[in-house]
């Protein structure tokens, strides 16, 4: 045969073949378990859920608690130290740096803080789901 009539190129013996394997079959059947128990809504997927939620719930109050200090607290250093009221600080007052300035930056740096900590709280309800 030539190469034109379809025989293979290398001396007429066939490539063999390969098996292709795209998952581990064994680790499959409990992480489809458990998301099936999640979809069914079963206790051990309320757990989970509760678990997660739970999580979510602590560290939006620990947000919103140092939020309510850290921007609640400034009238009350105000009122308890009226002298910082007439300090200067890179030729500002001090009233106008904490209330003008310092709020942006600390919201700022609290949504990234949560932002982080609730990826954190998903990533280890998938790390427990997937067990």
């Amino acid at each position: 045969m030539t190469p034109e009539q379809g025989a293979p190129a290398t001396g007429g013996r066939r490539p063999r073949r390969k098996r292709v394997v795209l998952a581990d079959r064994r680790r499959r059947a409990p992480v489809a378990r458990t998301i099936m128990e999640l979809e069914e809504q079963t206790s051990v997927g309320e757990v989970l859920v509760g678990h997660l939620v739970r999580a979510q719930l602590r560290s939006a109050l620990l947000m919103t608690g140092l939020l309510a200090v850290g921007l609640f607290g400034l009238p009350v250093l105000f009122h308890l130290l009226p002298s910082l009221g007439d300090a200067v600080i890179f030729g500002m007052r001090v009233p106008w740096l904490l209330l003008g300035v310092f709020p942006y930056p600390f919201m700022v740096l609290l949504g990234y803080w949560y932002s982080r900590s609730a990826a954190r709280h998903e990533r280890d309800f998938l790390h427990m789901v997937e067990r």
